[in-house]
């Protein structure tokens, strides 16, 4: 867990909700370190696939789990959306999640650069990773909204898809992160939530942003 001097703020949230992007914007407005913590997942799912794997297959997913490396997570390859679809399936296997949790709660504890703080985002960062976070924020926003920015975003990047297919695979990958038994997707009892569905970056950002910084106004 984050030491009592590290201010560590958790971003949970389902897919497309928006929630990577304002965990990346909060770390540049603090000055705090980010770790987007999917990508552990995705490495493990990638080192999987790479040596013809089955995701869902525990022993595979587990032995790769133990190898995934700070310096595997800017691989390209990590964004493709068969990847994502891979590291949902390796998320729900105990050992990949028991072999990556000191990864992440190492990185709150002593964040890289010495930053006074660390901003981690991904399904379970408020309830599992990181319980004594400062500031835990849940965000979220309807499945056909989460569908329309994934679709706009994969032909952004020049993938053919369509609206109904990224609904239905949205709407799977929820099930399986919210139903998996080791540590499913869910707001953490304190988490404030953020409903994206109607709302522009810049307002969820000014929502957050207050929050965090009346918590560091108190904390000091």
């Amino acid at each position: 867990m984050a030491r009592p001097g590290r201010f560590v703020v958790a971003i949970d949230g389902p897919a497309a909700s928006g929630k990577g992007t304002l965990a990346r914007r909060v770390a540049e407005h603090f000055g705090f370190a980010h770790l987007d913590t999917g990508l552990l997942y995705r490495a493990t799912a990638r080192l999987v696939l790479d040596e013809n794997g089955d995701p869902a297959d525990p022993q595979a997913a587990a032995s790769a789990a133990l190898r995934v490396t700070p310096g595997l997570l800017g691989d390209a390859r990590l964004r493709g959306d068969g990847v994502a679809q891979s590291a949902s399936q390796v998320a729900a296997v105990p050992a990949v999640r028991e072999a990556l949790l000191a990864f992440q709660r190492s990185f709150a504890a002593a964040p890289p650069g010495g930053t006074a703080g660390a901003v981690l985002d991904g399904r379970d960062v408020g309830t599992v990773v990181c319980p004594d976070a400062a500031v835990k924020l849940f965000v979220t926003a309807n499945a056909e909204e989460r569908a329309r920015r994934r679709l706009q975003e994969l032909r952004g990047r020049g993938v053919p898809a369509i609206y109904e297919d990224v609904l239905e695979d949205m709407k799977k990958r929820d099930a399986r992160d919210s139903g998996r038994r080791v540590a499913p997707l869910a707001a953490a009892p304190d988490a404030i939530i953020i409903d994206t569905t109607l709302l522009d970056p810049d307002q969820v950002f000014e929502q957050a942003r207050q929050r965090i910084a009346r918590a560091l106004v108190a904390r000091r």
